[in-house]
C-alpha cells in the first residue's frame, strides 16, 4: 500500500472532511479526493460516504483506520530508526498564556529531556483563535477551552470558573460592579455578563484587555473583578462567590486538538505528557466514558 495515500485516508478520516484534510496536507481538496479514489480503487472497495454535509467511513473504511495508522506509525518509526528523518522536528504548540503558564513549567523540562532534539514552536492567544488556525492548518496541537462544538477537538476534562478580587476587597462595596474582562469572543466574558444578567446585577466593564497581565493588574489593584479558572488566580487575589452575593459561572470544557494523520514518537509523547498533566490538576475533573459535561 502506498502510504502517501495512507496518510490522506487518514487524515481524512481525523479532519472529517476533504477541504480540512487539505490544509493539514497543503493540498487541493481536488487532489485529496483523488488520492482517496486511488487507494479506494486499490482496496476494491468504497472508504467512505460523501453526502453534502459529511464525510463518513464505510465499515470498510472502519476496518481499514486502525491498520492505516499502525503502517503510518511504522513508516515513521523506520525513518527514524535508519536516520533519514531530520533531526529536530517542530511542533507547533499553542494554548492560552495562562494555560502555558500553568502546564508547561512542568511539562517542559520532562519532555526536553526525553526528546532533546524535538523544537517546540510556542503561540498563545484565546481559545478560539487558536482553533481557527488550528483548523487552517498551521498549528500541530492546540490545547483550548472549548467554545463552539468542533469535529477536532479531545474532550481532556472541564474546570470552573470563578470570580476574583483583590484580598482587601469585597463585591458587596460596589454599587455596579467594575469588570476587568478580555475583549467579545471570550467564553469566560460571555459566562460573566450571562450570569449577571440572569441575576439582574449592575455592571459596567472598566477594563479590557487579552493578555492576563492587562486583567490581572486592575483587579490587584482593588479597581475590578474578573472570572478565572482557579489555577490562575493571581497573587494578591481571592476566590468569591454566592456567600458574597455573586452568581454561579458554571464551568468550562478542555480540550486537546492534534493534526490529524500525523504520527511520530516525539508528537505522540508530547501530546500523553501534556493531557497526564492537566487531567492530574485538582481542580479539571476528568470525565468517564461517554459522560457529559455537567450542568
Amino acid at each position: 500500500m502506498d502510504t502517501v495515500l495512507l496518510r490522506a485516508f487518514v487524515t481524512v478520516a481525523e479532519s472529517q472532511g476533504f477541504s480540512a484534510a487539505g490544509k493539514v496536507l497543503h493540498r487541493t481538496q481536488s487532489a485529496v479526493s483523488l488520492q482517496i479514489k486511488r487507494l479506494e480503487d486499490q482496496m476494491g472497495q468504497a472508504l467512505f460516504e460523501r453526502t453534502s454535509r459529511s464525510v463518513l467511513l464505510t465499515s470498510h473504511g472502519e476496518q481499514l483506520l486502525p491498520y492505516a495508522r499502525h503502517m503510518l506509525k511504522l513508516e515513521d518509526e523506520a525513518r527514524t530508526l535508519l536516520g533519514n528523518r531530520r533531526r529536530g522536528e517542530l511542533i507547533r504548540f499553542a494554548t492560552s498564556e495562562e494555560q502555558a503558564s500553568a502546564y508547561l513549567p512542568s511539562l517542559l523540562p520532562r519532555y526536553a529531556q526525553r526528546f532533546p532534539d524535538t523544537r517546540l514552536e510556542l503561540n498563545c492567544d484565546i481559545s478560539a483563535t487558536l482553533v481557527n488556525q488550528f483548523h487552517e492548518g498551521l498549528l500541530d496541537v492546540v490545547l483550548s477551552i472549548r467554545h463552539l462544538p468542533t469535529q477536532s477537538g479531545h474532550l481532556l476534562g472541564w474546570e470552573p470558573m470563578v470570580w476574583v478580587v483583590a484580598e482587601h476587597c469585597r463585591p458587596t462595596d460596589w454599587d455596579t460592579l467594575p469588570l476587568a474582562l478580555n475583549p467579545e469572543g471570550c467564553i469566560f466574558r460571555a459566562h460573566a455578563l450571562s450570569a449577571l444578567g440572569r441575576e439582574e446585577r449592575q455592571w459596567e466593564t472598566h477594563y479590557s484587555s487579552q493578555s492576563p497581565t492587562g486583567i490581572n493588574l486592575p483587579v490587584q489593584a482593588g479597581l475590578a473583578m474578573t472570572v478565572k479558572t482557579p489555577r490562575s488566580v493571581p497573587a494578591g487575589c481571592r476566590i468569591v462567590g454566592e456567600a458574597e452575593g455573586l452568581p454561579p459561572l458554571g464551568q468550562v470544557e478542555i480540550e486537546l486538538h492534534r493534526r490529524p494523520g500525523h504520527t511520530s514518537e516525539a508528537l505522540e509523547a508530547f501530546c500523553e505528557e501534556l493531557e497526564r498533566i492537566v487531567t492530574e490538576n485538582d481542580d479539571v475533573a476528568v470525565p468517564e466514558a461517554g459522560e457529559a459535561l455537567p450542568e
